[in-house]
């Protein structure tokens, strides 16, 4: 069963559509009512359009002249002289503006034109790390993303979760409606995340352990949040290597020998998906994350269809 949470995100404000558009100072402060005139009547022969209203009583440099007449039985009203204030300057922005481009839809990568494999490291890219629980894929994010030659950052899903407090959906607790709901939300708020920061030239590495048997809620859901540039690599050792690093955790991130089983068994529907696996059984955070790189610059070259 799948819920939808949440409406889709604004797209961003544009000069001239936002909610302030088309609004007048003059629609919002009606100039003074005049005894005798009528909306929409003007004198044979006047220009059609709004009155031109003069400065009120006792304003300085308004023109002199005879008091006008009062009916009889009112005594006039006592004069009073409103000073005249010379408008302020307006205050200038001490904190400056840097001008944003908007995020959109991240596009397919291009291989550069030149022949030879392309070169990952120096390519701003959007990489989505696949696996179980325990496969390590936050570690070999952060050291992908730490040593990158342009500047990279690390959005990871879980992380994103947890900023939840009171109310988390525990994922200790099993999947549920609840969990199920914090975990779109999560996805959508690490796909905005990611389309700003590739929007200005910044590469994004983001991790989840998504189904290939749930692809709504998984891959699917992604390719919709981030764009169809997103590279998916899917990291995948063997079943007593991720036992061994899921005994390793504490809190909710450490999951049951039975329910990281069942996690790992279900990845396995990723062979023959197409999507390049790589099994890290053997290999530590570093040697994985030059393999990945060796995986991306094939991804690049010819991207994954899915």
């Amino acid at each position: 069963m799948q819920h939808a949470v949440g409406s889709p995100l604004p797209p961003p404000h544009q000069p001239g559509h936002g909610p302030a558009a088309g609004w007048s100072p003059a629609a919002q402060h009606p100039g003074p009512h005049h005894p005798g005139a009528h909306p929409g009547s003007a004198p044979a022969g006047a220009p059609q359009g709004p009155a031109p209203v003069g400065p009120p009583p006792g304003y300085a440099g308004a023109p002199t002249g005879p008091p006008a007449p009062h009916p009889p039985g009112h005594a006039p009203a006592p004069h009073h002289t409103v000073p005249h204030h010379a408008p302020a300057p307006p205050t200038p922005d001490t904190t400056g503006h840097v001008q944003l481009p908007p995020g959109g839809p991240v596009p397919m990568p291009s291989a550069p034109p030149t022949a030879g494999t392309p070169d990952p490291t120096s390519t701003t890219l959007a990489v989505l790390l696949i696996g179980p629980a325990g496969a390590g894929k936050t570690s070999v994010a952060k050291y992908w993303a730490d040593h990158r030659r342009v500047p990279t950052a690390h959005i990871s899903l879980d992380d994103v979760r947890e900023w939840v407090r009171s109310g988390f959906a525990d994922p200790q607790s099993g999947w549920n409606d609840h969990s199920e709901a914090q975990y779109r939300l999560a996805r959508r708020t690490c796909g905005f995340a990611a389309r700003n920061f590739l929007a200005n030239n910044i590469s994004c590495i983001l991790d989840d352990a998504v189904f290939p048997d749930r692809p709504v809620v998984g891959l699917g859901g992604w390719k919709r949040h981030v764009g169809p540039g997103l590279l998916p690599v899917v990291l995948l050792p063997g079943l007593e290597i991720v036992l061994e690093r899921n005994a390793e955790r504490s809190g909710n991130r450490r999951l049951t020998d039975e329910e990281v089983a069942r996690i790992h068994g279900r990845m396995a529907g990723w062979y023959g998906s197409g999507l390049p696996i790589i099994d890290n059984s053997q290999l530590d955070v570093p040697q994985t994350a030059r393999v990945l790189d060796d995986v991306l610059a094939r991804s690049i070259a010819s991207p994954p269809q899915w």
